[in-house]
This record gives C-alpha cells, structure tokens and sequence, in this order.
C-alpha cells in the first residue's frame, strides 16, 4: 500500500506539472490577447482523474512487484534457467519469456524459441541430451516467441497451425522459417514413447495460436492468453479478439493440467493463477461497461473542438477508461505486478471491444 500511495504522490506531482503548465500558457496566451493554451498543449487533467498516471507518463517507482509474481532466478553467467516438468520434458526461460522441449528416445522436440535466448537453447538442451533437435513447434507466428527458430540450426520438421504458415508466408522473415507439416484443428505427436497434443480453438490472441498439451507430464503450454501473477501485456496482450481471448483463458480452467507454460513472466502458472486472471478480465470488463453507460459522450470540452469528431471521441475514451481504472485499482493494484504498468491499456481495450465487437 505505501507502494500506492508514492505512486499516487508521485501522478499528483504530474498532473500538477502538467497543470501549471497549462495555466502559463494561458496566461502567455491571454497576454497576447488569447484566452486558451496554444493548440495541442497539455491541459489540466479532466474532472475525477485516477491517481494511476496515464499512458504516455513516466513515474519515478512504479508499484512494487508482489512476492506472488517473481519467480526463482536465472543463472546469469547461463542467461536462462532450466526446470524439469516430467518425464523428457522441461521449460527454459529467462524469466521474461518461456518455451518448452521434449526429449524422446531419437531426438528432441522443442516448442518455441524466443530470440531473447535461442542462442543459448541448444546449450540448455545439452544440459540434458546430446540427441539432436528433430522438430520445433511453432505456437503462434509472433516474432519475440519464434524468431530464434532460424538459430537452431538442422532441418527440423516444423509444426503449426495453418493460420501460423499462411502469416509466416506473408511476412516473408528468414528469422522464422516456414512451417513444414500444418494442421486445422488438431494434430496428435507421437514420438517414441512421448506424445503431445495439439489443437487449435480460434482466433484470439492471433489467428494460429495453439494449446500444446502433454498428458504424460500434466503440462499445458498456451502463450501469450495467462500472465501467471502478473497483468496482461499491455491491452490484454495485443488480442486480436478479446471476447475470443477471454473465453479462451476460460477454457484452459476446465483442461485438466498441473503446470501451464504461459510463455512469458519468471514462474510456470498453476490453476489459481488462471483462475486469478479470469476475475480480473471480468472486474475491467463490468468496469468498462458501466463506465460505457454512465460518461457524457461530451463533457467540459473545448467548444471549439465540436466539429473535430476524432477529438470528442478521444476525450470521451479517456474518460470511459479513467473511470475504468479508478474502479480497479482498489482490488488490484497490489495483487498482479506491473498493475501501474498495464491498466490503462487493458480498459481502453475494454472499452474499445465493448464498443466494437
């Protein structure tokens, strides 16, 4: 709380700057005989502004990361950190993000390999096998997930989705090579005495994005859909389609796993924290929707914007999210790190899908 309360200090000497900012300006102004701050200049902030500092301002301390977030370190003369999740199978990170490999009895199958660490994945692997990489699994086409793919060196077969292939042949990126064997809805691997699963439930996060599930070891891998004690990557991890990504979280609270591989963040995610998530998606929702019903499309607005209806519109959202974000902070500020960072995105994307979609 005392966390909070810096940050709420800390936004009140920004709006304040921005603030008396905007009152020179008049003054400059109204001493050459105008009566507003020059086109474009900072305003004071509207009526009933959160404390939480909106997008686009710096804060000295951000909101302390919760103890329930963090997860255990990483090596750094190593760069990542290897954990076991079962038979053959375990997770690499860096504690920003994650992918996963299963060895089997003629080689390694590895699922994702994040540019931050690829250089350093076939030097995790050899922690454990000298079999080499037979197959990559692709997740989704994203290039912070996949774009070390190129440095694995071989010639792997590479698994997608074929929403993935046909992006991936789009973008044209030697990085991340094209996939050689797709599949629609579902695609079972069996490898020696290992298998995977995986399957594909729509567009949400991107078209393509797949569930890779191991059923030996209880393991779920989904990227880029839960942030295990954290908030969301900024307006709910780019979503494609919200209303398709919140009912895919639903989803993996009903498969049955141990341990999910979310893709990013220090620490593997458990139900709970699905569980945490899917709450906080339904809080920002029904605050953005009553923020929707209750704000004045047009309220204290320079009159003479009236016929700029980008500019209505824009301070009309700013408004709809602030309200947002006042309504969450209580009850969240201090349960999911980076809650200063994020939630500014997450209720205009909100409010924005409530609008839209």
């Amino acid at each position: 709380m005392s966390c909070l309360i810096r940050l709420i200090a800390s936004t009140a000497v920004v709006y304040s700057i921005l603030a008396t900012s905007a009152l020179a300006d008049t003054a400059a102004g109204e001493h050459n005989g105008s009566t507003a701050a020059p086109a474009g200049h900072a305003g004071v902030p509207f009526p009933g502004a959160p404390e939480i500092a909106p997008i686009g301002v710096r804060l000295d301390k951000y909101i302390d990361v919760p103890e329930a977030a963090k997860g255990p370190p990483i090596d750094p003369a190593k760069g990542y950190r290897l954990e076991k999740l079962g038979r053959g199978l375990y997770m690499v990170t860096d504690n920003g993000y994650q992918s996963m490999f299963m060895v089997y009895e003629s080689g390694v199958v590895v699922v994702d390999a994040p540019p931050s660490y690829a250089a350093r994945l076939k030097q995790a692997i050899a922690e454990v096998t000298t079999l080499p990489i037979t197959h990559i699994i692709y997740s989704h086409s994203h290039t912070d997930h996949i774009g070390g793919a190129g440095l694995l060196g071989g010639h792997p077969v590479i698994v997608a989705q074929e929403e993935t292939k046909r992006l991936l042949l789009r973008d044209a990126d030697p990085a991340r090579p094209i996939p050689t064997v797709v599949f629609k809805t579902s695609y079972r691997m069996q490898l020696g005495s290992q298998h995977l699963e995986l399957s594909y439930h729509g567009d949400g996060h991107e078209p393509g994005n797949i569930f890779i599930y191991a059923p030996e070891q209880k393991t779920l891998m989904v990227v880029d859909l839960v942030f295990p004690g954290w908030m969301p990557f900024r307006r709910f991890a780019v979503a494609h389609d919200l209303p398709g990504w919140m009912a895919q979280v639903e989803m993996i609270a009903k498969l049955p796993f141990d341990k999910l591989v979310a893709g990013h963040v220090a620490r593997l995610g458990t139900r709970a924290d699905v569980l945490t998530q899917i709450e906080f998606d339904n809080d920002v929702k029904s605050a953005a929707a009553a923020a929707l019903k209750t704000t004045p499309f047009v309220d204290g607005i320079n009159p003479a914007d009236a016929g700029n209806p980008w500019a209505l519109t824009d301070d009309y959202t700013a408004r709809v999210a602030g309200s947002c974000v006042k309504a969450v902070t209580p009850k969240w500020s201090n349960r999911l790190g980076a809650f200063d960072t994020f939630v500014w995105d997450e209720c205009y994307a909100m409010e924005q899908s409530l609008r839209v979609d």
